[in-house]
Protein backbone atom coordinates (compact mmCIF):
# COMPACT_ATOMS: atom_id res chain seq x y z
CA UNK A 1 0.00 0.00 0.00
CA UNK A 2 1.28 3.47 -0.78
CA UNK A 3 0.48 6.91 0.53
CA UNK A 4 1.80 10.41 -0.15
CA UNK A 5 2.20 13.81 1.50
CA UNK A 6 1.88 17.49 0.59
CA UNK A 7 0.92 18.66 -0.38
CA UNK A 8 0.42 14.85 -0.15
CA UNK A 9 2.26 11.65 0.75
CA UNK A 10 2.09 8.07 -0.51
CA UNK A 11 4.30 5.40 0.99
CA UNK A 12 4.97 1.84 -0.16
CA UNK A 13 4.47 -0.43 2.83
CA UNK A 14 4.41 -3.63 0.76
CA UNK A 15 8.19 -3.89 0.99
CA UNK A 16 8.76 -1.70 4.05
CA UNK A 17 9.97 -2.72 7.44
CA UNK A 18 7.66 -0.77 9.72
CA UNK A 19 6.59 -3.00 12.59
CA UNK A 20 3.22 -3.19 14.33
CA UNK A 21 4.30 -2.97 17.97
CA UNK A 22 2.72 0.25 19.21
CA UNK A 23 2.02 0.68 22.86
CA UNK A 24 1.02 3.59 25.06
CA UNK A 25 -1.33 6.54 24.71
CA UNK A 26 -1.32 10.29 24.58
CA UNK A 27 -1.00 12.43 27.67
CA UNK A 28 -0.61 16.14 28.40
CA UNK A 29 1.94 17.89 26.32
CA UNK A 30 3.58 20.62 28.40
CA UNK A 31 6.33 18.46 29.88
CA UNK A 32 6.69 16.53 26.65
CA UNK A 33 7.34 19.71 24.69
CA UNK A 34 10.27 20.46 26.92
CA UNK A 35 11.67 17.01 26.21
CA UNK A 36 11.24 17.63 22.50
CA UNK A 37 12.89 21.02 22.53
CA UNK A 38 15.80 19.94 24.71
CA UNK A 39 16.63 16.69 22.86
CA UNK A 40 20.11 16.50 21.39
CA UNK A 41 21.47 19.43 23.37
CA UNK A 42 25.17 19.23 24.04
CA UNK A 43 26.38 18.95 27.66
CA UNK A 44 27.45 22.25 29.25
CA UNK A 45 31.03 23.17 28.56
CA UNK A 46 33.47 24.27 31.23
CA UNK A 47 33.91 28.03 31.01
CA UNK A 48 37.09 29.98 31.65
CA UNK A 49 37.59 31.18 35.23
CA UNK A 50 37.56 34.79 34.03
CA UNK A 51 33.99 34.36 32.73
CA UNK A 52 32.85 32.66 35.95
CA UNK A 53 34.31 35.45 38.08
CA UNK A 54 32.62 38.04 35.89
CA UNK A 55 29.24 36.43 36.60
CA UNK A 56 29.89 36.50 40.36
CA UNK A 57 30.77 40.20 40.37
CA UNK A 58 27.96 42.51 41.57
CA UNK A 59 26.18 44.49 38.88
CA UNK A 60 27.48 48.03 38.93
CA UNK A 61 24.85 49.43 36.60
CA UNK A 62 21.44 49.75 38.26
CA UNK A 63 19.67 50.00 34.90
CA UNK A 64 20.59 46.36 34.18
CA UNK A 65 18.37 45.13 37.02
CA UNK A 66 14.87 43.96 35.98
CA UNK A 67 12.74 45.99 38.41
CA UNK A 68 9.43 44.27 39.09
CA UNK A 69 7.42 47.48 39.57
CA UNK A 70 8.38 48.55 36.04
CA UNK A 71 8.05 45.27 34.14
CA UNK A 72 4.71 44.28 35.69
CA UNK A 73 3.18 47.22 33.79
CA UNK A 74 4.64 46.09 30.45
CA UNK A 75 1.74 46.00 27.90
CA UNK A 76 0.60 42.44 27.19
CA UNK A 77 0.10 43.11 23.48
CA UNK A 78 3.79 44.02 23.23
CA UNK A 79 4.64 40.71 24.87
CA UNK A 80 2.78 38.99 22.04
CA UNK A 81 4.54 41.08 19.40
CA UNK A 82 7.96 40.20 20.77
CA UNK A 83 7.24 36.53 21.48
CA UNK A 84 5.78 35.95 18.01
CA UNK A 85 9.19 36.83 16.56
CA UNK A 86 11.26 34.57 18.79
CA UNK A 87 12.78 31.25 17.67
CA UNK A 88 10.52 28.25 18.28
CA UNK A 89 12.64 26.87 21.15
CA UNK A 90 12.54 30.25 22.93
CA UNK A 91 8.75 30.38 22.62
CA UNK A 92 8.40 27.10 24.47
CA UNK A 93 10.78 28.18 27.20
CA UNK A 94 8.56 31.24 27.56
CA UNK A 95 5.39 29.18 27.99
CA UNK A 96 6.81 27.30 30.99
CA UNK A 97 7.10 30.48 33.08
CA UNK A 98 3.48 30.47 34.26
CA UNK A 99 -0.03 29.42 33.20
CA UNK A 100 -0.96 32.93 32.14
CA UNK A 101 1.95 33.15 29.72
CA UNK A 102 1.25 29.65 28.47
CA UNK A 103 -2.41 30.45 27.75
CA UNK A 104 -1.33 33.63 25.97
CA UNK A 105 0.06 31.48 23.15
CA UNK A 106 -3.41 30.09 22.47
CA UNK A 107 -5.10 33.48 22.16
CA UNK A 108 -6.53 34.81 18.89
CA UNK A 109 -4.41 37.95 19.13
CA UNK A 110 -1.18 35.93 19.43
CA UNK A 111 -2.28 33.77 16.50
CA UNK A 112 -2.67 36.94 14.40
CA UNK A 113 0.71 38.28 15.51
CA UNK A 114 2.44 34.97 14.77
CA UNK A 115 0.92 34.67 11.29
CA UNK A 116 2.10 38.20 10.40
CA UNK A 117 5.65 37.78 11.73
CA UNK A 118 8.46 36.50 9.48
CA UNK A 119 9.62 32.99 10.35
CA UNK A 120 12.39 30.62 9.44
CA UNK A 121 12.54 27.34 7.60
CA UNK A 122 9.91 24.59 7.82
CA UNK A 123 10.52 21.53 9.95
CA UNK A 124 10.30 17.90 8.83
CA UNK A 125 8.04 15.37 10.54
CA UNK A 126 9.42 11.92 9.72
CA UNK A 127 8.93 8.25 10.48
CA UNK A 128 12.07 6.14 10.64
CA UNK A 129 12.15 2.63 9.23
CA UNK A 130 11.98 0.56 12.41
CA UNK A 131 8.68 1.52 14.02
CA UNK A 132 5.89 3.72 12.73
CA UNK A 133 4.81 5.06 16.14
CA UNK A 134 7.70 5.30 18.55
CA UNK A 135 10.25 6.33 15.92
CA UNK A 136 8.92 9.79 15.12
CA UNK A 137 11.72 12.27 14.49
CA UNK A 138 11.37 15.99 13.75
CA UNK A 139 14.21 17.88 12.10
CA UNK A 140 14.82 21.60 12.59
CA UNK A 141 17.00 22.79 9.67
CA UNK A 142 17.68 26.17 11.29
CA UNK A 143 19.50 24.62 14.25
CA UNK A 144 20.39 21.41 12.37
CA UNK A 145 18.99 19.31 15.21
CA UNK A 146 16.74 16.27 15.43
CA UNK A 147 13.99 16.21 18.07
CA UNK A 148 12.25 13.06 19.27
CA UNK A 149 8.76 13.34 20.83
CA UNK A 150 8.57 10.99 23.78
CA UNK A 151 4.81 10.36 23.52
CA UNK A 152 3.04 9.05 20.37
CA UNK A 153 0.32 11.36 19.10
CA UNK A 154 -2.41 8.96 18.02
CA UNK A 155 -3.92 6.25 20.26
CA UNK A 156 -3.68 3.56 17.59
CA UNK A 157 -1.26 1.08 16.08
CA UNK A 158 0.28 2.23 12.79
CA UNK A 159 -0.10 5.92 11.95
CA UNK A 160 1.80 7.69 9.18
CA UNK A 161 1.88 11.32 7.97
CA UNK A 162 0.11 11.58 4.60
CA UNK A 163 -0.36 15.33 4.08
CA UNK A 164 0.36 18.73 5.60
CA UNK A 165 -0.42 22.41 5.27
CA UNK A 166 1.05 25.21 7.37
CA UNK A 167 1.57 23.97 10.91
CA UNK A 168 -0.86 21.04 10.58
CA UNK A 169 -0.13 17.44 9.60
CA UNK A 170 -2.68 14.84 8.48
CA UNK A 171 -2.08 11.35 9.89
CA UNK A 172 -3.59 8.13 8.58
CA UNK A 173 -4.26 5.06 10.72
CA UNK A 174 -3.46 2.12 8.45
CA UNK A 175 -5.28 -0.42 10.61
CA UNK A 176 -8.63 1.35 11.02
CA UNK A 177 -8.46 3.79 8.06
CA UNK A 178 -9.05 6.81 10.27
CA UNK A 179 -7.68 10.30 9.62
CA UNK A 180 -6.22 12.57 12.31
CA UNK A 181 -5.14 16.21 12.14
CA UNK A 182 -2.37 17.26 14.50
CA UNK A 183 -0.04 20.09 15.36
CA UNK A 184 3.26 18.19 15.87
CA UNK A 185 4.82 21.08 17.75
CA UNK A 186 1.98 21.36 20.28
CA UNK A 187 1.32 17.59 20.35
CA UNK A 188 -2.40 18.35 19.86
CA UNK A 189 -4.59 15.88 17.98
CA UNK A 190 -8.06 15.72 16.44
CA UNK A 191 -9.75 12.72 14.84
CA UNK A 192 -11.91 13.68 11.88
CA UNK A 193 -15.12 11.80 10.94
CA UNK A 194 -14.85 8.57 8.91
CA UNK A 195 -15.13 8.77 5.14
CA UNK A 196 -18.60 8.27 3.68
CA UNK A 197 -17.31 6.04 0.86
CA UNK A 198 -17.18 2.36 1.81
CA UNK A 199 -14.19 0.21 0.97
CA UNK A 200 -10.58 1.21 0.67
CA UNK A 201 -8.04 1.33 -2.12
CA UNK A 202 -4.87 3.20 -2.94
CA UNK A 203 -5.47 6.88 -2.33
CA UNK A 204 -3.56 10.14 -2.48
CA UNK A 205 -4.24 12.64 0.31
CA UNK A 206 -3.75 16.41 0.12
CA UNK A 207 -4.45 19.48 2.24
CA UNK A 208 -5.07 23.18 1.57
CA UNK A 209 -6.16 26.14 3.68
CA UNK A 210 -9.57 27.75 3.09
CA UNK A 211 -7.90 31.14 3.54
CA UNK A 212 -4.49 32.38 4.67
CA UNK A 213 -4.04 30.10 7.69
CA UNK A 214 -5.68 27.48 9.91
CA UNK A 215 -7.95 30.10 11.52
CA UNK A 216 -9.97 30.11 8.28
CA UNK A 217 -10.24 26.33 8.27
CA UNK A 218 -8.72 23.75 5.93
CA UNK A 219 -9.70 21.03 3.49
CA UNK A 220 -8.45 17.45 3.20
CA UNK A 221 -8.91 15.60 -0.09
CA UNK A 222 -8.37 11.94 -0.99
CA UNK A 223 -8.34 10.58 -4.54
CA UNK A 224 -8.28 7.01 -5.81
CA UNK A 225 -7.04 5.54 -9.08
CA UNK A 226 -10.62 4.81 -10.10
CA UNK A 227 -11.53 8.52 -9.95
CA UNK A 228 -13.46 8.39 -6.68
CA UNK A 229 -12.68 11.27 -4.34
CA UNK A 230 -13.97 13.18 -1.32
CA UNK A 231 -13.19 16.51 0.34
CA UNK A 232 -13.33 17.15 4.09
CA UNK A 233 -14.08 20.74 5.21
CA UNK A 234 -12.96 21.52 8.77
CA UNK A 235 -15.48 24.37 9.09
CA UNK A 236 -18.35 21.91 8.45
CA UNK A 237 -16.67 18.84 9.96
CA UNK A 238 -18.02 16.68 7.12
CA UNK A 239 -16.86 14.83 4.00
CA UNK A 240 -18.49 15.56 0.64
CA UNK A 241 -18.08 14.76 -3.04
CA UNK A 242 -18.29 18.19 -4.73
CA UNK A 243 -18.89 16.91 -8.28
CA UNK A 244 -18.54 14.20 -10.89
CA UNK A 245 -15.13 13.13 -12.17
CA UNK A 246 -14.73 14.48 -15.75
CA UNK A 247 -15.39 11.82 -18.43
CA UNK A 248 -12.66 13.41 -20.58
CA UNK A 249 -9.99 12.11 -18.19
CA UNK A 250 -9.27 8.45 -18.86
CA UNK A 251 -9.60 5.96 -16.03
CA UNK A 252 -7.83 4.37 -14.24
CA UNK A 253 -5.69 7.40 -13.48
CA UNK A 254 -2.35 5.55 -13.26
CA UNK A 255 -1.24 7.80 -10.40
CA UNK A 256 2.49 7.79 -9.77
CA UNK A 257 2.36 6.77 -6.12
CA UNK A 258 6.09 7.41 -5.60
CA UNK A 259 5.59 11.09 -6.34
CA UNK A 260 4.64 13.96 -4.03
CA UNK A 261 1.62 15.85 -5.32
CA UNK A 262 1.79 19.47 -4.19
CA UNK A 263 -0.43 22.49 -3.55
CA UNK A 264 -0.23 25.88 -5.23
CA UNK A 265 -2.86 28.07 -3.60
CA UNK A 266 -6.10 26.07 -3.59
CA UNK A 267 -5.00 23.81 -6.47
CA UNK A 268 -3.55 20.35 -5.87
CA UNK A 269 -1.17 18.82 -8.43
CA UNK A 270 -0.03 15.23 -8.64
CA UNK A 271 1.89 13.14 -11.11
CA UNK A 272 0.42 10.53 -13.43
CA UNK A 273 1.92 7.90 -15.71
CA UNK A 274 0.76 6.35 -18.99
CA UNK A 275 1.04 8.93 -20.39
CA UNK A 276 3.44 10.97 -18.26
CA UNK A 277 1.87 14.17 -17.03
CA UNK A 278 0.24 16.13 -14.22
CA UNK A 279 -3.36 16.08 -12.96
CA UNK A 280 -4.72 19.12 -11.12
CA UNK A 281 -7.78 19.84 -8.99
CA UNK A 282 -8.84 23.24 -7.65
CA UNK A 283 -10.43 22.53 -4.27
CA UNK A 284 -12.12 25.94 -4.14
CA UNK A 285 -14.15 25.61 -7.35
CA UNK A 286 -13.98 21.90 -8.21
CA UNK A 287 -12.23 22.34 -11.58
CA UNK A 288 -10.08 19.47 -12.91
CA UNK A 289 -7.17 19.74 -15.33
CA UNK A 290 -4.90 17.27 -17.12
CA UNK A 291 -1.55 18.04 -18.78
CA UNK A 292 0.64 15.70 -20.82
CA UNK A 293 4.29 16.46 -19.98
CA UNK A 294 7.14 14.17 -21.10
CA UNK A 295 9.70 13.31 -18.43
CA UNK A 296 13.46 13.85 -18.82
CA UNK A 297 15.33 10.78 -20.08
CA UNK A 298 16.96 8.34 -17.63
CA UNK A 299 14.85 9.66 -14.73
CA UNK A 300 13.94 7.59 -11.65
CA UNK A 301 12.40 8.21 -8.20
CA UNK A 302 10.96 11.53 -9.39
CA UNK A 303 8.62 13.64 -7.27
CA UNK A 304 6.82 16.96 -7.61
CA UNK A 305 7.64 20.01 -5.50
CA UNK A 306 6.46 23.62 -5.30
CA UNK A 307 8.42 26.86 -5.13
CA UNK A 308 6.92 30.37 -5.21
CA UNK A 309 3.84 29.17 -7.08
CA UNK A 310 5.84 27.14 -9.62
CA UNK A 311 5.63 23.38 -10.05
CA UNK A 312 9.05 21.73 -9.73
CA UNK A 313 10.39 18.23 -10.35
CA UNK A 314 13.07 16.43 -8.32
CA UNK A 315 14.60 13.13 -9.37
CA UNK A 316 17.60 10.88 -9.92
CA UNK A 317 19.28 10.93 -13.32
CA UNK A 318 20.82 7.49 -13.80
CA UNK A 319 22.88 6.84 -16.91
CA UNK A 320 25.32 3.95 -17.12
CA UNK A 321 26.96 3.86 -13.65
CA UNK A 322 26.54 7.58 -12.90
CA UNK A 323 23.75 8.95 -10.68
CA UNK A 324 22.92 12.57 -9.86
CA UNK A 325 20.06 14.46 -8.20
CA UNK A 326 18.55 17.10 -10.49
CA UNK A 327 15.95 19.87 -10.13
CA UNK A 328 13.62 20.97 -12.95
CA UNK A 329 11.02 23.73 -13.31
CA UNK A 330 7.82 23.32 -15.32
CA UNK A 331 7.62 25.82 -18.19
CA UNK A 332 3.98 26.90 -18.46
CA UNK A 333 4.18 27.99 -22.10
CA UNK A 334 5.82 24.87 -23.52
CA UNK A 335 4.73 22.34 -20.85
CA UNK A 336 8.29 21.02 -20.69
CA UNK A 337 10.67 20.46 -17.78
CA UNK A 338 13.69 22.79 -17.71
CA UNK A 339 16.69 21.81 -15.57
CA UNK A 340 17.58 24.57 -13.10
CA UNK A 341 20.09 22.91 -10.75
CA UNK A 342 21.79 19.65 -9.83
CA UNK A 343 23.72 18.25 -6.90
CA UNK A 344 27.48 19.12 -6.85
CA UNK A 345 29.53 16.64 -8.87
CA UNK A 346 31.80 15.81 -5.94
CA UNK A 347 28.74 14.58 -4.00
CA UNK A 348 27.39 12.62 -6.96
CA UNK A 349 30.71 10.76 -7.30
CA UNK A 350 29.86 9.04 -4.02
CA UNK A 351 26.89 7.39 -5.77
CA UNK A 352 28.90 6.10 -8.74
CA UNK A 353 28.21 2.43 -9.46
CA UNK A 354 25.61 2.14 -6.67
CA UNK A 355 21.93 1.32 -7.05
CA UNK A 356 20.48 4.43 -5.38
CA UNK A 357 16.93 4.95 -4.12
CA UNK A 358 15.63 8.41 -3.21
CA UNK A 359 12.75 9.69 -1.10
CA UNK A 360 12.00 13.42 -1.27
CA UNK A 361 10.18 15.25 1.53
CA UNK A 362 9.21 18.86 1.90
CA UNK A 363 7.87 21.77 -0.03
CA UNK A 364 7.68 25.56 -0.20
CA UNK A 365 11.36 26.28 -0.67
CA UNK A 366 13.07 23.49 1.27
CA UNK A 367 13.45 19.80 0.38
CA UNK A 368 14.87 16.88 2.33
CA UNK A 369 16.31 14.03 0.27
CA UNK A 370 16.82 10.59 1.77
CA UNK A 371 19.34 8.77 -0.45
CA UNK A 372 19.85 5.10 0.23
CA UNK A 373 21.91 2.28 -1.25
CA UNK A 374 23.48 -0.88 0.08
CA UNK A 375 25.68 0.17 3.01
CA UNK A 376 24.93 3.85 2.36
CA UNK A 377 22.43 6.22 3.93
CA UNK A 378 22.58 9.97 3.22
CA UNK A 379 20.25 12.81 4.22
CA UNK A 380 20.51 16.10 2.34
CA UNK A 381 18.50 19.33 2.25
CA UNK A 382 18.14 21.57 -0.79
CA UNK A 383 17.17 25.23 -0.36
CA UNK A 384 15.33 26.39 -3.49
CA UNK A 385 15.70 30.05 -2.49
CA UNK A 386 19.49 29.93 -2.19
CA UNK A 387 20.06 26.92 -4.47
CA UNK A 388 22.10 25.50 -1.63
CA UNK A 389 22.79 21.84 -0.80
CA UNK A 390 23.52 20.87 2.81
CA UNK A 391 24.20 17.56 4.52
CA UNK A 392 21.84 16.65 7.36
CA UNK A 393 23.20 15.22 10.64
CA UNK A 394 22.56 11.52 11.15
CA UNK A 395 19.19 10.70 12.70
CA UNK A 396 19.76 8.49 15.73
CA UNK A 397 17.09 7.56 18.22
CA UNK A 398 17.64 8.26 21.93
CA UNK A 399 19.73 5.53 23.61
CA UNK A 400 20.80 4.19 20.22
CA UNK A 401 23.84 4.64 18.03
CA UNK A 402 22.24 3.14 14.94
CA UNK A 403 21.68 5.56 12.06
CA UNK A 404 18.06 5.67 10.91
CA UNK A 405 16.79 6.06 7.38
CA UNK A 406 13.56 7.89 6.67
CA UNK A 407 10.58 5.74 5.67
CA UNK A 408 8.13 8.60 5.12
CA UNK A 409 7.41 12.12 6.27
CA UNK A 410 6.24 15.60 5.46
CA UNK A 411 7.26 19.21 6.02
CA UNK A 412 5.33 21.59 8.28
CA UNK A 413 5.69 25.13 9.56
CA UNK A 414 6.40 25.04 13.32
CA UNK A 415 3.45 27.13 14.49
CA UNK A 416 2.20 27.09 18.11
CA UNK A 417 -1.07 28.77 17.10
CA UNK A 418 -2.12 26.32 14.34
CA UNK A 419 -5.41 24.72 15.41
CA UNK A 420 -6.78 21.44 14.11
Amino acid sequence: MQYLFLGWYLLDFEHGSIKDDYCGGRTGYNSELLKIMETNQSPPRKRPRRDRNREKAPCSNATEVMQQEIWKEFPEDLFETVIARLPVAAIFRFRTVCRKWSSLLGSDSFSRQYSEAPHGLPWFYTITHENANNNVAMYDPSSKKWHHPSVPLAPTKIVIPVASVGGLVCLLDLSHRNFYICNPLMQSLKEIPPRSVQGWSRVAVGMVFNGRNSNDGYKVMWLGNDGTYEVYDSTKNTWSCPGVFPPSIKLPLALNFRSQPVAVGSTLYFMCAEPDGVLSYDVSNGVWGQFSIPLPLHLTDHTLAEFQGKVMLVGLLCKNAATCVCIWELQKMTLLWKEVDRMPNIWCLEFYGKHMKMTCLGNSGLLMLSLKAKRMNRLVTYNLFKREWQKVPDCMLPCSRKKQWIACGTAFDPCPSALA
